[in-house]
């Protein structure tokens, strides 16, 4: 068995979709990125390249390449799968934290776990995703940005 953990930030902006595990979420901001700026979804990637010493998303979907401008983040997730499966491995779980001061995103939890869940080819059961404020602190607590943490244990499949 394998750990990784992930972190990312995006900056929160005007005339962009908010975005966070898959879900579009009514804001008056979006996430400001070459893709979709996912920070929950980012954080996951990171957290399962980690956990197999393959770097980080820049090092596979660099903001260089314009094949990736605009893409969704469960795209690039789904690649990820298939790099952590010809590695030989399988997700056992996920547990995600993202820190936003608005919107509230409750209502929204159920379908960004069975989002990412669908692409990683597991339960829902198996991809925690808790939200956070930062009690008005720091850029999150500002509503300049958004952040996401992620941990994951993979595991090689018999």
């Amino acid at each position: 068995m394998r750990i990784g953990i992930g972190y990312d930030v995006h900056q929160l902006v005007e005339g962009r979709k908010l975005i966070l595990g898959g879900v579009e979420i009514e804001h008056e901001k979006g996430l400001l990125g070459h893709s979709d700026a996912d920070v929950l979804v980012h954080s996951l990637m990171d957290a399962i390249l980690g956990a197999m010493a393959e770097g980080d998303i820049g090092k596979h979907f660099p903001d260089t390449d314009q094949s990736y401008k605009d893409i969704s983040s469960l795209i690039l997730l789904g690649r990820v799968k298939d790099i952590m499966r010809s590695r030989g491995y399988r997700l056992v779980n996920a547990d995600c934290v993202v820190a936003a001061q608005r919107p509230k995103l409750a209502p929204h939890i159920d379908k960004m776990r069975v989002n990412i869940a669908e692409v990683l080819e597991t339960s829902p059961d198996n991809i925690g995703i808790k939200a956070t404020t930062t009690e008005w602190l720091g850029f999150e607590g500002r509503e300049e940005g958004i952040s996401a943490q992620a941990v994951c244990l993979i595991e090689k499949m018999d």
